[in-house]
This record gives C-alpha cells, sequence and structure tokens, in this order.
C-alpha cells in the first residue's frame, strides 16, 4: 500500500476528503477500500443522481433487484433498500475513521425523498425511519436547507437523527442551516437529552461559475463560486467562535461542520483540481467526485489555507455585484433550480428503477 502524498497533504491540513459517489462496483472490487488506504479519504455522500447512473450503467443491481421484485418490493421502497445496502457496506468500511475521531468523521450520506419537501412531519418520519433501518451510527440523513426543509432539520436533530443539510448556495443560506442545528441542539439540553448529535452544512460551489459563465470580466472567470465558498467559511468561524455553540460544546455537542460540495470542475479550460486547492480549509469536509479525486491525487496542490477573515471574498463579491450579477438573487435562483433539479433526478431514478424492474421480471 502506498499513501498518496497529495492528499495526505490535504488530509493533514485539517480538511476531510469525501467522495461524492457510491456504486457496488466500488464496493465489490475494493476500490473504496483502497481510496480510505490511499486516499485518505474519510467518509462518501450520495444522491439520486449517482444512483441513477449506477443503476443504468451495470448489472451490478440485477441479481437483487430481481429477488427484491419476487418478495413484492418496487419503485421507491425497492430503491431505499438497494441504497441501504450499499451506504451501510460503506459505513462499515469507514467506521473505524469514525471511531477514531470519535464520530467527527467517517460518515456516509442518503437523501430523503425530496418529493417529501413541504411536509416536515413526512420528512421527519422518513428521516428517522432511514437512519433506524440503516442501523449505523455513522449514517447521515441528507435533508435540503431550504425554507420549507429547515423546520425539519430543526427537529430532526431534536430527534436524535444525524443530518446532512444539502442545497445551501450562499452564506445566508449556511447560516440558516446552522441556526436550525443549533436549535435542535439546544431543545436537546432543555430537555436533558446528549447534545452530541451530527451535522454537515453542504455548500454547493461550482453550480456559481456555471450560472455567470460568460456574463463577467476576465478577472473575475471562476472567482465567484471560491468566493462564496471562503465568506462562508468566514461564517462558519464567526459561529463557532459564538458564545451559543461554546455553551453546548461545553456541554459535549461537536459542532456542525461546513462541507464544500460540487467541487468538480465544469469549465474544461479551467484546472480540474481549482475548487480543491482554492478552498483548502481546516475543520472543513470537501466532498469530491471521483474524476476530482484522482486528478487532485495526481497533481493536486494542497497550498495555503483559505483565511480565517475569508481574505479577499467581499471584494470579488462586491465586484461581481458591480459587474450586474445580483449575487443574492442568484443564490436564491440557484436553490430553487437545485431543489427542482432533485426533483427531476428522483423521478429519473424511479424511472430507472421501473424499467429495470421490468426487465427483470
Amino acid at each position: 500500500m502506498t499513501i498518496n502524498s497529495r492528499t495526505a497533504a490535504l488530509h493533514a491540513l485539517g480538511q476531510s476528503l469525501w467522495l461524492d459517489n457510491i456504486t457496488r462496483a466500488l464496493l465489490d472490487s475494493g476500490t473504496l477500500q483502497r481510496y480510505i488506504a490511499e486516499l485518505s479519504v474519510t467518509g462518501l455522500t450520495s444522491n439520486p443522481t449517482i444512483f441513477d447512473q449506477a443503476l443504468k450503467g451495470s448489472a451490478d443491481y440485477d441479481a437483487d433487484i430481481r429477488s427484491r421484485l419476487q418478495q413484492g418490493q418496487s419503485g421507491e421502497a425497492l430503491f431505499f433498500e438497494l441504497a441501504l445496502q450499499d451506504l451501510s457496506r460503506a459505513a462499515d468500511l469507514f467506521r473505524p475513521v469514525h471511531l477514531r475521531t470519535r464520530s467527527v468523521d467517517g460518515w456516509v450520506s442518503l437523501e430523503v425523498s425530496p418529493l417529501l419537501a413541504y411536509d416536515t412531519q413526512s420528512t421527519l418520519a422518513a428521516a428517522r425511519d432511514l437512519h433506524a433501518r440503516a442501523a449505523r451510527p455513522n449514517l447521515f440523513i441528507k435533508i435540503p436547507g431550504t425554507a420549507q426543509g429547515l423546520p425539519a432539520i430543526e427537529e430532526a436533530i431534536f430527534a436524535g437523527v444525524p443530518i446532512n443539510v444539502t442545497l445551501l448556495f450562499s452564506t445566508a443560506h449556511y447560516r440558516a442551516a446552522a441556526e436550525a442545528w443549533l436549535r435542535g441542539i439546544e431543545r436537546r439540553l432543555d430537555a436533558g437529552l446528549s447534545p452530541d448529535v451530527a451535522s454537515v452544512a453542504s455548500l454547493f460551489i461550482s453550480r456559481w461559475d456555471v450560472a455567470v459563465a460568460g456574463k463577467l470580466p476576465d478577472a473575475l472567470h471562476m472567482k465567484l463560486g471560491i468566493a462564496v465558498g471562503c465568506q462562508a467559511y468566514k461564517a462558519y468561524g464567526d459561529f463557532l467562535a459564538s458564545a451559543r455553540v461554546r455553551r453546548i460544546m461545553n456541554e459535549g455537542a461537536t459542532p456542525q461542520r461546513l462541507l464544500l460540495a460540487s467541487t468538480g470542475t465544469k469549465d474544461p479550460k479551467a484546472s480540474d483540481t481549482l475548487y480543491i486547492e482554492q478552498l483548502a480549509a481546516p475543520f472543513t469536509v470537501n466532498t469530491m467526485p471521483e474524476a476530482t479525486l484522482k486528478a487532485f491525487a495526481d497533481h493536486g496542490q494542497a497550498g495555503t489555507p483559505v483565511p480565517a477573515d475569508g481574505g479577499d471574498c467581499e471584494a470579488v463579491l462586491a465586484a461581481v455585484q458591480k459587474a450586474g450579477i445580483d449575487v443574492d438573487a442568484l443564490a436564491a435562483r440557484l436553490q430553487s433550480e437545485g431543489a427542482a433539479a432533485f426533483v427531476k433526478s428522483w423521478h429519473e431514478l424511479l424511472a430507472q428503477i421501473a424499467s429495470k424492474s421490468a426487465a427483470l421480471s
């Protein structure tokens, strides 16, 4: 076994490297285990699109689907059985990391149905059910941090369910997610319960630069997503330093961590490790596509950590605003479009399940 010096350097800087992918082939071939051993990967995220592509691209699930069809399972219920099986195996691979870091790291994530987005009680019920069925302490349930999702996030944290707050695009979105987590923890303390319920807040990066492609001066090209990430990192530091967070840490809580998501470079002319190198930050997570992880392992540089004050992020954001981009309005649009894309991906996944089921039955 050879430990990759590039990914090891990024991990040593204080950032957790997570893989944004899950397939049965990754598990069966030993590739995920190799990434853990050699590339310093300490966690994993998934989403409906990832599972849709995994099902579409191979026959690895066919025997399992056929067996479950014979048991009378179908549609969404069948999908969650397949997903829980994969993610439970992945969670077991990360369990040594989870134990070594005292539950700070070593997590995997599973998303609730986005069709429940406007129903707090149904989202909470689904989150509790999925977490209980997985029976793994290191499984996050993903809930979108939209205005409709925030009450379910607070209630799930209060109920003791670890949550990955997804679909955040701005510092304001991050703060709202952090507050929802904090309220849930404070309510647990008031109720005499343990405050140690883990969470991450997932901020999406690359979609910012996709949204403004061709609309900014060359000097600002590929700068917006990084600036948003750096601004959120400063807000995250301020949150961790607040009296309310220090109080719950004193009671035994592990603070919610900032997770940087969507960090694969979409512009083929830009560096394929751009977001990894520019957003290296202690006590955060970077969950990256498999191709980006491999690229960083091959030629990435950990470089200098993000400054605690966010560096030049405010100047970049001001310049973007001056160039005619309403950053707040764009954040709202990206989150709305992201929520719609989640629903679309969910329907495509269920259609793929139905197509596979029909062919196999």
